[in-house]
Formats: structure tokens, C-alpha cells, sequence
């Protein structure tokens, strides 16, 4: 019997794959409301934390009654409060990202985060980084195995459009955005605005920022000579080149030193960073990649 494809962005395998797996968040930033997380102060979940004091009006139920009965002292058992994660997926859907799968690769990550996220009990939105003037067209904050076809039919729906610089979106994004817990940035980063100012603004927001920089074959190993015109296609300048093979060193320079930059931007501000291939199956970038620097257990 053949079963069917669930949905058109990831095979059956991987998604089967991803539901063992959850996100792993490095600064833990959550929401009061219950969720799976742990949280930095205690609670009432089944985790031993630590010992306190007994104060007047504490709850006599946590009192350890083992420990006062050798001190003749009263303590608190404290727990850790397992608290719930927002995991934001922000998708750039500028004109630059439709180029060798770059787009095509960024919509199946995406989902792959979204079917972690929603799988573990977290709230999963989605945004696209081309918004329209008002408020943003998004995947609206929802949780549960029930969200599955709603999070791949919007992200399905996204197509690159626009040339709206990835600060200016996020800025934007973040004056509708609720909720502490991590942002995944999934992007080619080509913009000429200052990334170091959004990303303040994201982790002043509560949000962990991981950054995924995708790049083509083309933009990785890029093999030219002779003389060249390049045209930028989301604002349609011009560039005329002679002997663009004298310049392909200090593009290679200026890409890694670039991508050292993005680096410490996101680690910097207690956040993560890798750069892949979109030529890359998303098998590899999921399960060797990601799973392999800790982003997924």
C-alpha cells in the first residue's frame, strides 16, 4: 500500500524523522503561560530544583518533611516551572532568495522548525519578511499535531516577491509580534542596512535569534571570467565588470568575512548562526547540520 504525501515541502521520512525531535534552545526564553520548557525559576513540575527557607503562608504540601525531621528545621522543596516557547519562523521571500532553490529550501525548514515546534507542545508562528503596508500577513500563533495542515498550506502559499530590505521587515514583524522564546531567520542576508540594529531589537523582543544563511552553488563557487555585467534583481542596478576572475578573491573574502560578521552578530547576543548550501538535501542540513551544533536533540 502506498501512503500519501503529506505534504508537497518535506518527504514522509523526514517528517517522521523530525516528530522524535525537539528544538534546543541555548537561553530558554518563555512565556509564563504552561508549556514543555524549563524555565529559570522554580514551579510545580515533577523536576527537583532546590531547597528554600520555609516562610509563613507557603504551601505546607512542599514542605520535606524527611529533611525536618533530622534538622527540626522546616524546608521548601522548590520545582522547575515548565513553562511554554514561541518559535517564530521568519521566511525572506525577497526577489534575491529565488535563485538555485535558495526559496525552494527555506520553505522545507521552515516547516521542518514547524513541525518540531508544534509536535513539542510549543506556539509556532510564521512570517514572511515582503509584508504589505498594515498588518502583517503571518501564520497566527497556534500549537498542536492539529496546526500541521495550516502551517504547510501557509507556507506553501509564500512566493519571493518584493525587495523589501530583511531590517526594515523585521522591524516591522516585531510591532505585532507577542511572546518570548527563539526566532528562526531563514535568509540569504543580502542587504545593504544594518542587521546588528533588528537584531537588538529581536533579542530585546525575548526572542533567541538562529540564523540560517542560505547560499547557491553559484554565490558559494562562482565560476566566471572575462567581462561581466551583473544585475541586481530586486532593484535592477547595473554593475559592468572586466576581469571579474581577478575579483573572485576578494569576493571570497568578503563573503566569509561576511559570514564571520553574521556570526558574531547572533552570538553576540546569546543567539546561533550557520550558513548552508541550498544545493544541500534537507536531509543533511537537518539531521547533519543542525543536529550536529545542538539547534536540534
Amino acid at each position: 500500500m502506498t501512503t500519501s504525501q503529506i505534504t508537497s515541502l518535506i518527504e514522509n521520512s523526514t517528517l517522521r524523522r523530525l516528530e522524535r525531535m525537539r528544538i534546543n534552545s541555548s537561553r530558554l526564553f518563555t512565556n509564563k503561560s504552561r508549556g514543555e520548557h524549563l524555565a529559570g525559576r522554580s514551579g510545580q513540575s515533577t523536576e527537583f530544583s532546590d531547597y528554600r527557607d520555609y516562610s509563613a503562608g507557603d504551601d505546607t504540601r512542599f514542605v520535606d518533611w524527611n529533611v525536618f525531621a533530622r534538622l527540626n528545621r522546616p524546608y521548601l522543596k522548590l520545582y522547575r516551572q515548565e513553562e511554554e516557547m514561541h518559535v517564530v519562523i521568519l521566511i525572506d521571500n525577497s526577489l534575491s532568495m529565488n535563485y538555485e532553490g535558495k526559496f525552494e529550501r527555506a520553505q522545507q525548514l521552515a516547516a521542518s522548525f514547524g513541525i518540531v515546534g508544534l509536535l513539542a507542545g510549543e506556539k509556532v508562528s510564521v512570517y514572511p519578511t515582503h509584508q504589505p503596508s498594515g498588518a502583517p500577513t503571518c501564520l497566527a500563533p497556534c500549537r498542536g499535531r492539529s496546526s500541521l495542515r495550516k502551517l504547510f498550506a501557509f507556507i506553501e502559499s509564500i512566493e519571493p516577491e518584493g525587495a523589501t530590505p530583511l531590517e526594515t521587515s523585521i522591524e516591522s514583524i516585531l510591532k505585532f509580534h507577542r511572546g518570548r522564546g527563539l526566532v528562526v531567520v531563514l535568509s540569504d542576508f543580502m542587504t545593504f542596512g544594518d542587521l546588528g540594529r533588528c537584531f537588538n531589537r529581536l533579542f530585546s523582543s525575548g526572542l533567541e535569534i538562529n540564523a540560517v544563511q542560505l547560499l547557491s552553488p553559484t554565490e558559494l563557487y562562482p565560476e566566471v571570467t572575462g567581462d561581466m555585467r551583473f544585475v541586481d534583481c530586486e532593484c535592477d542596478e547595473v554593475l559592468d565588470v572586466s576581469s571579474v576572475g581577478e575579483l573572485l578573491e576578494l569576493y571570497h573574502q568578503y563573503r566569509i568575512g561576511f559570514e564571520e560578521r553574521l556570526r558574531e552578530l547572533c552570538t553576540h547576543r546569546s543567539g546561533r548562526f550557520i550558513s548552508a548550501n541550498a544545493a544541500a538535501s534537507i536531509d543533511t542540513i537537518l539531521f547533519d547540520d543542525l543536529v550536529r551544533k545542538g539547534w536540534l536533540q
